[in-house]
């Protein structure tokens, strides 16, 4: 028998381990996201204190069986000992109830200002914290037209990210949720970019290698945008340092979940998710990287691909992006480095099982070899210009597809084949 499997041995070992652990001298394999004080709400002696009961039934992931076998326990919670009828609110979002209780009037803790920006279905206003006089900006979605229950899950799990707005607060008044979030002073990062002075090859490398780290850290918890054009890439502040954009607006993100709804990653999948849900999610993943190929091929030729300007229709943008057929020649392309073209044809790839994903964007060498680009300044077009044609392309994207025109059965062309199979068989 080996030393080392002696159960004294290990008895040493374990308690050797206890120490270091009590001394925190043991890294912990992840940290717990805490952004304000009420993160650590269940943490107080109030709940530790109490006697633990059995964990509820529902496992807390689709693979928990595989993970962890044996007893568990959570804390018990004070709801349990007050009436149903009190605590039970269906009119508002679990999330405002828990931060906030009854309290849920917006207008208590918030002053409204002007607006921000307009959606189809929420509109973004400046506010101020009635206490702190702190500014925030505040989305307030209509629940009618949308349900913001998603969009609110993703950004308290994953708002804790450098490059992701940062959730401050939701309030849910029955008819309107408001999203207070971190206020954007810098502007749009496309905006930006386009009316700074002095931009170069080396500067998009690096903004890229900032976006698509922030989107390979959402897909690899199985998160998907599906909306990120440059509108909904902003700047905290007004330094213009790529660490200061966040990425914005997830009223469109979806997170991948088992088929018994529970949240899932990408590498636990095979077992609980659906094929054609994992094919749609690498659809979707796959959007999100043709969306930073628009952009970044925006920075580097001043000018967006597939619309000339805010004129052209649906028809004619939507045509050229199925070609996959885009100028890499002429204007700035004739001094922007081969590996920029490579990667930029690369990402807007027409087929999607074809087009990088963003690990390997990552490992491009336009990406690794950032400080051997060209400093030298691109050349702009207009900026209204540019975000006009900018907002053709996504317009014509998003735009919704006409209703079929409906017709008697016999003027299909079935019909009329049919018709005139039997008129020859007739003949016959």
């Amino acid at each position: 028998m080996r030393l080392w499997s002696h159960d004294f041995i290990i008895f040493l070992i374990q308690l050797h381990s206890m120490h270091k652990l009590y001394r925190r001298e043991i890294k912990p394999p992840f940290k717990p996201a805490v952004g304000r004080p009420e993160d650590t709400f269940h943490f107080d002696p109030e709940f530790t204190s109490r006697t633990p009961t059995d964990s509820p039934g529902v496992p807390a992931s689709a693979n928990a069986h595989q993970l962890f076998r044996g007893f568990s326990f959570v804390a018990s919670n004070l709801d349990e000992e007050q009436p149903l009828a009190e605590t039970k609110q269906n009119s508002v979002n679990p999330i405002v109830q828990q931060l906030h209780g009854n309290n849920i009037h917006f207008t208590d803790g918030y002053e409204l200002k002007e607006d921000i920006g307009i959606g189809a279905y929420s509109v973004c206003k400046r506010c101020v914290h009635r206490i702190t006089s702190v500014e925030y900006a505040v989305k307030i979605i209509d629940r009618a037209k949308k349900d913001p229950s998603e969009e609110i899950e993703i950004l308290l799990r994953y708002g804790q990210h450098p490059n992701i707005i940062t959730l401050k607060d939701v309030y849910d008044d029955g008819k309107f949720v408001y999203l207070v979030m971190e206020l954007m002073r810098g502007g749009e990062l496309l905006d930006r970019i386009l009316r700074q002075k002095c931009f170069s090859e080396r500067e998009a490398s690096a903004v890229l290698c900032t976006i698509t780290k922030t989107v390979e850290y959402l897909h690899s918890q199985g998160v998907v945008h599906r909306d990120l054009k440059p509108s909904n890439i902003l700047y905290v502040d007004e330094t213009g340092d790529p660490e200061s954009i966040r990425i914005c607006d997830f009223g469109f993100a979806k997170q991948l979940r088992a088929e018994n709804g529970l949240l899932m990653t990408p590498c636990y999948t095979a077992n609980f998710v659906a094929p054609e849900v994992l094919k749609k999610q690498g659809y979707d993943a796959a959007c999100d990287i043709w969306s930073l190929g628009i952009l970044l091929y925006t920075m580097l030729a001043g000018f967006t691909p597939f619309a000339n300007g805010p004129d052209d229709t649906p028809e004619e943008i939507l045509a050229r992006i199925g070609s996959g057929k885009f100028a890499l020649s002429g204007g700035n392309w004739d001094t922007v480095s081969d590996a920029a073209k490579d990667i930029v044809t690369k990402m807007l790839h027409v087929d999607p099982h074809q087009r990088l994903t963003a690990p390997l964007v990552l490992r491009h060498s336009w990406i690794v070899n950032h400080d051997q680009l060209s400093q030298s300044q691109l050349i702009r077009q207009d900026v209204q210009l540019v975000k006009g044609a900018m907002a053709a392309t996504y317009s014509a994207l998003n735009r919704s597809p006409q209703a079929p025109k409906l017709e008697p059965v016999l003027s299909s062309s079935l019909a009329q084949r049919r018709g005139m199979k039997r008129l020859t068989s007739t003949r016959l």
